[in-house]
């Protein structure tokens, strides 16, 4: 009897070992952030503040399948026991060996086609059960599901191993794009996912859904453009707005309170962004902090942290979960970054702020017909902003001559620059925080021990200005009809990116002569296809798709019906409405060298006091080398991706456009170390332990800011 109870016991410890919780043990990093509270902390503690300038490259993998045309990486990998898993430019999942960096399987969900459309990721999701592991993630509008031991699909999973993130929708808008750049959150047997989608009026809505790991059997989901009967549909002034308007989406990712069953998720903008006459109203759950229950998707509490967004205001990343300390007590939080340069702290099972929000009188003026600015905005006490909120005269760049600063403060005084709420306007206003934050996607890390949140903060201006697309087509035109209609459509689907002149922005690459570097059929295919952050235009019809490609080449290459293209026949909603006023190019105010038209600093790391709400230090991050050779002090510079914290009190970062991945000390901020990379890193460090050895690897995808497009991973450890 002893012998059977023995032998009871010990398959009980050894089942127990087996389902362990792979996110708490500190040699794993098993989910995008470190864990499901988005934390972003190891504990390990080998490479401290007296070894760290020891770091060597402790191995490089390249994936061999960048995209010189612009791919990036922005994946923040999972180890798990011994394994990193991590994905390609052109979204192959791989798994190494994370002590070497030797490659142990490889999967292609676009094997077996020639022109998939590519787009942004940043890494995968982990479950287990037992035997049973697997790889979850997404490309194009499906979500995998992998064997984690071989990278074969689980053919029990959806469709043959693969499930449509589009499952559910309403038919209308099943042919819009639907991506997901960032893995979801696992919940017993549930993967928590969000999307991305168009920005513009062909959007589909952004409902969060919940599909079962084991089957891919849609479990719940939640509307975030509530429907009849659900709360906040008052918040709309159409009732039926639902059925015609998209977005208030979760691209950035989400966090999970595991013991208190409770998801946090943040929302970006209802579409089209910068122009509401088509959505009046406050617009929930656009650009709301969310607390649904993860087992149904019921809304438990909800903050909206912009009414009736007019700037693409959308949350930027992942909340992160913390314990903060105040008067004498310890409160579970939730903390959310901003672009807007603002941390908004809640209480994690009410909602309630932990410092006071009110509601601002903003700017409520608007020059464009049929809109309604909201007329205030919440503003938190605390913490204080992270970045500075308005640009002046006396902000010009200091660096150009006193003749270009003199073209700046004229440019400047053109644009509607009074508040950073100036409402978008037809003659330029300036969005400053800038369209990419203040925060961005990289997110937050918060120390559990202490209650400091680190987050890297973008500081430079945009210049949002619209365009009527509403004047008579084609009057005092000497086009012809043909590339008169390619016009109109490219500026009614194309020109919020690509700008009127067709020479692009920081976001999206110049069109001008594209007829010297791509064929029509190839300009034809990209359209068809997309590549980047550009999506797949499934929804523009393939006469419209024509005119666009012969009005870029400026010659009727294909033969086009046009009366097969009547006014806005494919826009969502009243055409007059929806895309009355579009962007005119996603605009940085910069200067004739391409530096930003604003005094230093231009991107920064912040610590901030989450107990007190105190900001504890801030030091710049990134240099432009050009101005370092001239002796100019560090200015930071723009910066996508995010901190890691580990238990010996350091801060790793890569995110700049120098190439550099650094350590700071924790404490004061204090540089303690950088190495070059081989691309840019624009993406989150993992810090892992393998055979008793801690690594530190970044994903260097560049692609971004300038920078070449790379393929490597490069994992960083102390020397044997």
């Amino acid at each position: 009897m002893k012998y059977y109870t023995l032998l009871f016991l010990i398959i009980a410890f050894w089942s127990c070992e087996k389902i362990e919780d792979v996110t708490n043990r500190d040699s794993n990093w098993a989910v995008r952030g470190g864990n499901k509270a988005q934390e972003r902390y190891s504990g390990l503690t080998q490479i401290d503040s007296s070894n760290v300038s020891e770091l060597e490259i402790a191995w490089t993998y390249h994936t061999g399948d960048l995209d010189e045309g612009g791919t990036q990486m922005q994946v923040n990998p999972l180890v798990i026991d011994g394994t990193l898993y991590g994905v390609s430019p052109k979204l192959k999942v791989f798994a190494l060996d994370a002590a070497s960096g030797e490659e142990k399987w490889r999967f292609d969900p676009y094997a077996e086609e020639d022109n998939p459309s590519v787009n942004r990721n940043r890494g995968v999701t982990y479950w287990e059960e037992g035997d049973d592991a697997r790889i979850l993630f997404t490309a194009g509008s499906f979500l995998y599901a992998l064997d984690a031991r071989t990278g074969k699909v689980i053919e029990g999973f959806g469709n043959n191993g693969k499930v449509s993130l589009k499952k559910g929708l309403r038919e209308e808008f099943k042919e819009y794009y639907m991506v997901a750049t960032s893995p979801g959150v696992i919940y017993e047997d549930l993967i928590i996912i969000g999307s991305l989608v168009s920005e513009g009026a062909d959007s589909a809505p952004g409902d969060i859904k919940a599909f079962n790991v084991k089957t891919g059997a849609l479990e719940w989901t939640f509307h975030t453009i509530p429907r009849p009967g659900e709360f906040g549909r008052d918040t709309w002034d159409d009732p039926n707005a639902w059925k015609r308007i998209g977005g208030a989406n979760s691209w950035a990712g989400m966090a999970l309170d595991e013991e208190r069953e409770i998801v946090y998720i943040p929302t970006g903008s209802a579409s089209p962004d910068f122009y509401g006459g088509n959505r009046k109203g406050a617009n929930l759950f656009a650009n709301s902090l969310l607390a649904l229950d993860a087992s149904t998707g019921k809304r438990i509490w909800h903050y909206q942290t912009i009414h009736h967004d007019l700037w693409d205001r959308d949350l930027p990343s992942p909340p992160s979960l913390v314990t903060v300390r105040r008067d004498g007590q310890e409160i579970d939080a939730v903390a959310q970054p901003t672009k807007t340069g603002f941390v908004f702290l809640f209480d994690r099972e009410t909602g309630k702020p932990l410092f006071d929000i009110n509601e601002r009188p903003v700017p409520s003026e608007s020059n464009l017909a049929g809109e309604e600015v909201w007329p205030t905005q919440p503003i938190p006490e605390k913490p204080e902003p992270l970045m500075r909120q308005h640009m002046g005269e006396d902000d010009i760049n200091p660096y150009v001559s006193q003749q270009e600063q003199d073209i700046l403060r004229e440019k400047l005084r053109g644009l509607n620059s009074s508040h950073m709420f100036e409402p978008p306007s037809l003659q330029g206003t300036l969005q400053f925080p800038g369209f990419d934050g203040g925060a961005e996607w990289g997110g937050s890390a918060v120390d559990p021990e202490s209650g400091m949140l680190y987050v890297n903060t973008n500081e430079v201006p945009w210049i949002l200005q619209m365009i009527d697309t509403n004047p008579d087509r084609g009057s005092g035109e000497s086009l012809p009809l043909s590339l008169a209609l390619g016009r109109e459509e490219y500026m009614s689907t194309c020109v919020a990116c690509h700008g009127t002149d067709l020479e692009g922005s920081g976001r999206s690459p110049s069109l001008v002569d594209i007829e010297d570097r791509l064929s029509p059929d190839e300009i034809l295919n990209l359209i068809d296809s997309g590549r980047g952050m550009m999506p797949a235009f499934y929804q523009v019809s393939e006469a419209r798709k024509k005119a666009i490609v012969n009005f870029l080449v400026d010659r009727p290459h294909y033969e086009v019906d046009v009366n097969s293209i009547s006014d806005k026949e494919e826009a969502a909603g009243d055409p007059d409405a929806s895309e009355r006023y579009i962007l005119n190019g996603y605009q940085k105010f910069r200067t004739e060298e391409g530096y930003p038209a604003n005094s230093p600093p231009w991107g920064r790391l912040n610590a901030v006091n989450l107990n007190t709400g105190e900001i504890a230090w801030q030091v710049p991050l990134g240099e432009y080398p050009g101005l370092s050779a001239e002796g100019m002090p560090v200015t930071g510079t723009e910066n996508y991706g995010g901190p890691v914290l580990t238990g010996s009190g350091l801060i790793f970062i890569a995110a700049t456009l120098d190439k550099k991945i650094r350590a700071f000390s924790q404490k004061k901020g204090e540089l303690l170390w950088e190495a070059e990379l081989p691309y840019g890193g624009f993406a989150t460090p993992s810090v892992y332990e393998v055979d008793g050895k801690q690594y530190v690897v970044i994903a260097c995808g560049g692609g971004k800011l300038g920078v070449e497009s790379g393929d490597a991973y490069v994992a960083f450890s102390l020397p044997e």
